[in-house]
């Protein structure tokens, strides 16, 4: 789902920041938006921020998604950066050293954090590994069917061979492994940097092939002209939820990351553009698919169906429609891939500065455990399809645990710990570069949002997302 404090005097004497060079980080202001933005921008807005919209009453449904992020999701992504700057250290370690005490358990939200990475991980790398084998399927031509029912098979058969999901959960695997290998900037930065443009020029393109289609107008409306009327109190709970999920918080990204940002990054400033920047690709999938839908008379779906059984049914009805097939899960693909490298670099920094392992021996170490606990989730609609835990297969378990319970605990502690236990003179002179920016009201405006509304909010999507709702 970044700034960075130009505290040059004082974090020369700062043994966290003595240790930051050899952790490495990002090497400019352009890298640090694009690694931050993917790891904001994943599969959420390819598929769940269209199929919520559509179920909610579109454009309505926007306003308050927008709303519920300059009020939930924004404030939790600039603590989260502004204390991993500060700490230069993976998770845990940042809130074992800003804690006031070393007796109080601020370290279990990094705990919170890493569990729920590597939870996230286990699921998701089966997510895009369908994403994966789905741009050599539109390749071969094996879904240009306008009939939903064929494509809803071609789907079937793919999640239900045990020896398919296996196969290209590792594949994903070990290439997300291969460029955490090659460190923060090398790697991580290089990759989003050449991705995220791509994914960008892609998304227009079909867009604009979306817009040019007959009945186009009936989906464009529905994006972006309002009807509050439609307007549920569910739909304002899901905007909320989706407002914090989806850019990627409360799992200990954003800590990570901001652990490798430069000091004279601005962070309120950074952060915005990664939340604007977040929205412009949400809404540019929007455009690629509801003029599409609707140009066609399909119906928007949420959950896989969209994006394997609708999407792929919608491109055969279009002329050329196998090539923006083929365009369309590639873009995914990157979207995913940023994703999943925020998620990976958790454990990962986590082992490296906790243990012996240097950072290859890390990565390969997160990427073996994922491999055996992640087969479970991969089995999950196969081999292990009758094993459930509390009426759960392990796919849906993982991502009720990081989903429900420990992204929303993990994001309420942090703003907690920030506004009330790290303090308004440690805030001031993080988002301020001690004191080299002058954004004194927009600092004290975060500061009163973060200490009284954002953990009220938080609350209620905690109590939604556990049903109490």
């Amino acid at each position: 789902m970044p700034v960075t404090i130009n505290e040059s005097t004082v974090e020369q004497t700062n043994p966290a920041n003595s240790s930051s060079s050899q952790r490495g980080g990002f090497s400019s202001a352009l890298g640090t938006l694009f690694a931050t933005l993917g790891s904001a921008v994943g599969l959420g807005n390819i598929w769940k921020f269209p199929s919520m919209t559509g179920e909610n009453g579109g454009a309505a449904f926007i306003i308050v998604y927008l709303l519920s992020t300059l009020f939930v999701g924004l404030p939790v992504m600039i603590s989260e950066i502004m204390m991993g700057r500060k700490a230069r250290a993976n998770v845990i370690k940042t809130m074992r050293q800003l804690s006031p005490s070393k007796s109080q358990p601020w370290w279990l939200i990094g705990v919170a954090g890493v569990l729920s990475a590597f939870l996230i991980m286990a699921f998701y790398t089966e997510v895009a590994g369908w994403v994966f084998a789905y741009i050599f399927k539109s390749i071969s031509g094996g879904l240009l069917s306008t009939d939903p029912q064929i494509t809803s098979q071609a789907f079937v058969d793919l999640v239900t061979n045990p020896l398919q999901s296996l196969l290209w959960q590792w594949i994903v695997l070990a290439l997300m492994s291969l460029i955490i290998i090659r460190g923060v900037s090398k790697g991580i930065e290089a990759t989003t940097k050449r991705l995220l443009p791509l994914l960008l020029v892609m998304l227009v393109v079909i867009a604009i092939r979306g817009l040019t289609l007959p009945g186009a107008s009936q989906g464009l409306n529905f994006l972006f002209k309002p009807d509050f009327s439609s307007l549920t109190s569910a739909a304002i709970l899901s905007a909320m939820g989706l407002a914090f999920f989806k850019l990627s918080l409360g799992m200990g990204t954003m800590t990570t990351y901001g652990s490798y940002f430069k000091d004279d990054q601005n962070i309120p400033t950074t952060t915005l553009r990664v939340m604007l920047s977040d929205l412009t690709v949400s809404l540019l999938a929007g455009l690629a698919i509801f003029p599409a839908v609707f140009a066609f008379g399909f119906e928007v779906t949420s959950g896989p169906s969209l994006l394997f059984i609708t999407i792929p049914s919608v491109f055969a009805s279009m002329p050329f429609g196998s090539i923006f097939m083929v365009m369309f899960f590639l873009l995914a693909s990157f979207a995913a891939t940023g994703a999943m490298l925020s998620l990976f670099e958790v454990p990962v920094a986590f082992l490296a500065e906790n243990t012996r392992l240097n950072r290859t021996k890390a990565t390969i170490l997160t990427a073996f455990l994922l491999a055996l606990i992640g087969s479970t989730a991969a089995l999950s609609s196969s081999t292990l399809a009758d094993f459930t835990i509390f009426g759960k297969t392990m796919f849906d378990l993982f991502d009720f645990l990081s989903s429900n319970i420990l992204m929303p605990i993990g994001g309420l502690f942090i703003v907690i710990f920030a506004g009330w236990f790290w303090g308004e003179k440690n805030i001031r002179k993080a988002l301020s570069n001690n004191g080299l920016l002058k954004n004194e009201r927009l600092v004290t405006l975060f500061i009163v949002i973060v200490k009284y509304l954002t953990p009220i909010l938080l609350i209620v999507v905690m109590l939604n997302g556990l049903g109490v709702f």
